[in-house]
């Protein structure tokens, strides 16, 4: 490990789910001599089971990318050091934004959302997002995926009381136009640009983001001269940080920030 790595992780959480979503990853790389933070999206500094009671939520229904990526900017930018950003699908997006403003001494990007420009027709892609995107419906009112809709985009391949479990303690509204921001000039990255070291992640079973997506992006940084590293968990959903085999991917995660440069 070099001697001027940093010791401070921001976790950036994704869309749909609570950011106490992180709590076990906080308490494992505390646990490994690093200082933590998860901070809320704006609008969502309340229980999952709270913020869920209050949906249909205007405010967060009026939450979108740009903003988000300053708040988190505006987060990084007051701590004592530049911080190693891991986020979570939305969350793995910002932390591509973020590098490319040199905010960040490295990043994960943990089955993210791909910067514009990047898609797939993959079915199971189209049928996770079709809900949240909302599309014929009024984004003033937030989106709360139902229990089925759960079931297919975050948690498949899971025993059904593990989904209902997992449903009860994360799902949370959501921004139909956070969203949409995803596939507008919000979320381009100009992948040809130098940026801190970052790891993609994907999940050979993520039905929201395939892992031929995360794959995808990865090579969009070929001519960065950057280190840019790709990692495929097999059996990993959406769901992935909660998943048993959450402690497997952190361990990789550690693993390769201490061995960087």
């Amino acid at each position: 490990m070099g001697k001027s790595q940093s010791k401070t992780v921001v976790f950036i959480t994704g869309a749909f789910v609570h950011h106490s979503c992180w709590d076990e990853w906080k308490t494992y790389f505390e646990s490994k001599g690093y200082q933590t933070v998860a901070p809320p999206w704006p609008h969502k500094n309340a229980s999952a089971e709270t913020l869920r009671n209050s949906h249909p939520n205007n405010e967060i229904a009026s939450n979108r990318l740009p903003a988000l990526t300053d708040y988190y900017d505006n987060i990084v930018r007051q701590l004592p050091e530049k911080p190693i950003l891991i986020g979570h699908s939305i969350g793995g997006l910002i932390v591509q934004l973020l590098l490319q403003r040199g905010l960040g001494f490295s990043g994960v990007a943990i089955h993210p959302v791909p910067p514009q420009g990047i898609i797939t027709f993959k079915f199971s892609f189209l049928k996770a997002g079709w809900g949240p995107l909302g599309f014929f419906t009024s984004v003033r009112k937030s989106f709360l995926m139902s229990f089925s809709q759960w079931k297919y985009a975050f948690t498949n391949g899971m025993d059904c009381d593990a989904q209902k479990e997992a449903y009860y303690k994360f799902a949370i509204p959501e921004s139909k136009l956070i969203v949409r921001d995803t596939i507008t000039s919000a979320a381009k990255v100009h992948f040809e640009n130098p940026h801190a070291p970052l790891l993609l992640t994907s999940g050979s079973d993520d039905h929201t983001i395939p892992p031929s997506l995360n794959y995808a992006n990865y090579k969009k940084y070929k001519k960065s001269n950057s280190v840019t590293d790709y990692k495929e968990f097999k059996g990993r959903n959406h769901f992935v940080l909660g998943q048993q085999t959450w402690k497997e991917d952190a361990d990789y995660i550690l693993d390769w920030i201490r061995n960087l440069p």
